[in-house]
């Protein structure tokens, strides 16, 4: 009898404890949902805007000029990069002493606006040309980090007469392995609207700690990526990647294209990541690949390095 009592008293206990522990994960996660709309309502009046808005296909796409050069050289960022004009800055810096340097933010980055269009190579690669073209921008070296690779072989080969040479920061392969793997959108979208993202990026810490970028610099970019991380447009990128990445299987870069590739030297994520970049380059009349020591965004710590290099290589092709 007593034994039974125990059970039942036992048994409460527990639901009891379970249902407390329910309701505590339904606060926090109600808490944390909350602080996320007030804090990015908040963020909104801080954000400070640079660069200039281009008119794209009824909408506005964001585009950083600075330097003076002869030559111009077209920044592309990498995929879920933010504030691409502010993570470039280290190499915009250096560029700039030498060349008019243009920094391109694809809709659903930067200060650029979102879109609903499909986030083909197609189309990605046609808004960016049109930027360009509505600045009067004709005749540019392309440089891409990161998925840029992808959208920058499709690019070169529909406008060659426009670009006179590509270098790749980290850029993508169309074979790098991984790449037919599914995205996990539905966790970004909850992650991002339950304010859980903005909680984690927190207790991650600052990922631009030891980096040349100054407590200013570093918040806007913090609040802009808040602004634009699980948006429609970079979660519509997202479930493009593995058919954009097969598209470019079937494209090489111009033979005769000037074509200069930074490559992370110690990349462990990726096999055979060094040959795949040689593999690209082992047709063309002006090819280099250079590994540098460092991390996927090499711009932030061997900029110098990348600017000496590319005059170094685009003065032997001339």
């Amino acid at each position: 009898m007593r034994s039974g009592v125990c059970m039942k008293k036992t048994l409460r206990i527990i639901l009891k404890s379970i249902g407390a522990l329910i309701i505590a994960i339904g606060l926090f996660l109600a808490i944390v949902f909350v602080v996320n709309i007030i804090s990015n309502k908040s963020e909104q009046g801080k954000i400070e805007p640079y660069g200039q808005l281009v008119p794209v296909d009824g909408k506005n796409m964001n585009v950083l000029i600075q330097g003076t050069g002869e030559e111009t050289v077209v920044l592309l960022p990498g995929h879920g990069t933010g504030a691409p004009a502010l993570d470039f800055k280290p190499l915009v810096d250096e560029l700039s002493s030498f060349y008019k340097v243009v920094v391109v933010e694809p809709f659903g980055y930067g200060l650029s606006d979102g879109t609903d269009k499909e986030r083909s190579t197609e189309n990605i690669v046609s808004e960016i040309h049109e930027a360009l073209h509505q600045l009067n921008i004709d005749r540019y070296m392309l440089m891409g980090h990161s998925i840029a690779g992808i959208y920058g072989l499709d690019y070169v080969n529909k406008y060659t007469d426009e670009v006179s040479a590509f270098i790749g920061i980290d850029s993508s392969v169309p074979t790098q392995g991984g790449m037919d793997d599914e995205s996990p959108i539905g966790t970004f979208k909850f992650l991002d609207k339950s304010g859980l993202m903005r909680l984690l990026k927190k207790l991650g810490g600052d990922p631009y700690a030891g980096l040349a970028f100054d407590d200013q610099i570093k918040e806007q970019m913090r609040m802009i990526s808040n602004k634009n991380y699980g948006n429609a447009a970079t979660m519509n990128e997202m479930k493009h990647i593995q058919t954009n990445f097969k598209a470019a299987q079937a494209l090489s870069y111009p033979k005769d294209l000037p074509l200069l590739l930074f490559v992370q030297a110690n990349n462990t994520e990726v096999e055979g990541w060094l040959p795949l970049h040689e593999e690209q380059i082992k047709n063309s009349v002006h090819g280099k690949v250079l590994a540098l020591e460092g991390g996927h965004y090499l711009h932030h710590t061997r900029s110098k390095e990348i600017v000496q290099n590319l005059r170094e290589f685009m003065g032997k092709v001339k």
